[in-house]
């Protein structure tokens, strides 16, 4: 089985508050195995779903879980990618839109249009999307999920780096920012922060990285939004995500499905003392993916696109889903 007998479909669906969201699905279809659950795929936040389809050097998350049997969807959420919104008054991105409107419609259209035999979905929430999976789950009224991955997706800000503290420190002036034309800005400043150690190595190990193809890798980064911007600013401030007048920590004591979380051993971006909060909160059964080590350490990018990712986080993740994807 090869990467040429992997098809790729782009898909379309329509949010309840007028919003067209893009959904990919990634199969082989003579490996697929129809009684396992479709996996949905949610970027983070300032970028859209082509990392999940692309890697510099081997093969994407999308395409090794789909060589490994699975059916893999992957949505742009509002204000990701080419989603665009279909009337005037539509609500702009904001995390409450993403868990209210983006991800219900995604799983709903997943469920109608995977050729499994699933009624429900394995979430898979990446970076900030991991954190709108837990509220998804946190705020739903029994979701269709039958078992969680979060892969750099923090839940308690016990810790935040110091830049990322100071980016984030007021709600009120960061809630009043609007940068457009972040890639562009990427496609410039990616080259030049591999000259910076102190600030690359936040999100990305340049040693582990294939950075000839930078210029391909800025293509998953969109534009920052001044409501996300505020949400992110007073939940670091909180410590707990708020919403709707909800604790989402507090919440997923009720969770029982099963959840992997995926965490890079130097991630600068989520570290780990946000992401393990979840080992007490979450009511289920939890397996813990630390990628890592002193001698090959990684970061928040790495995670997707670190040269051995599929050895070290695919392939990991697909073992898991054997186990908890089956119906």
């Amino acid at each position: 089985m090869t990467e040429t007998d992997i098809v790729v479909r782009e898909h379309r669906t329509t949010t309840d508050d007028g919003w067209w969201l893009e959904l990919r699905s990634t199969s082989a279809p003579t490996r697929l195995n129809t009684s396992t659950r479709p996996i949905l795929l949610v970027p983070g936040y300032g970028m859209n779903n082509f990392i999940l389809g692309y890697h510099p050097r081997g093969t994407s998350m999308e395409r090794h879980l789909a060589l490994a049997g699975f059916e893999v969807w992957s949505v742009n959420m509002r204000g990701q990618g080419d989603s665009k919104p279909l009337r005037t008054d539509a609500p702009p991105p904001s995390i409450d839109a993403f868990v209210e409107h983006d991800v219900p419609t995604a799983v709903r259209a997943v469920i109608r249009k995977t050729e499994t035999r699933a009624k429900d979905v394995v979430l898979g929430g990446c970076s900030l999307g991991g954190t709108v999976a837990y509220a998804y789950l946190a705020l739903g009224d029994s979701p269709p999920v039958g078992a969680l991955v979060t892969i750099g997706g923090p839940l308690r800000w016990e810790n935040a780096h110091p830049i990322v503290r100071v980016a984030f420190k007021s709600p009120w002036l960061v809630g009043k920012l609007r940068l457009r034309g972040t890639r562009k800005i990427a496609r410039f400043a990616l080259p030049v922060a591999a000259r910076l150690p102190y600030l690359l190595d936040l999100y990305m190990n340049r040693q582990a990285v294939d950075l000839s193809a930078a210029s391909e890798m800025v293509d998953t980064v969109d534009d920052l939004h001044p409501a996300v911007n505020e949400a992110i600013a007073r939940w670091i401030r909180d410590r707990d995500l708020i919403l709707q007048g909800v604790n989402v920590t507090h919440q997923l004591k009720k969770q029982s499905i099963p959840l992997l979380v995926v965490l890079a051993n130097k991630d600068g971006i989520a570290p780990r003392e946000a992401i393990l909060p979840v080992e007490k909160a979450w009511g289920g059964d939890v397996q813990v993916l630390d990628v890592g080590n002193d001698n090959n350490w990684y970061a928040h990018a790495d995670l997707f696109v670190a040269n051995e990712s599929p050895r070290d986080v695919f392939t990991p993740m697909a073992e898991w889903l054997e186990r908890h994807a089956a119906l």
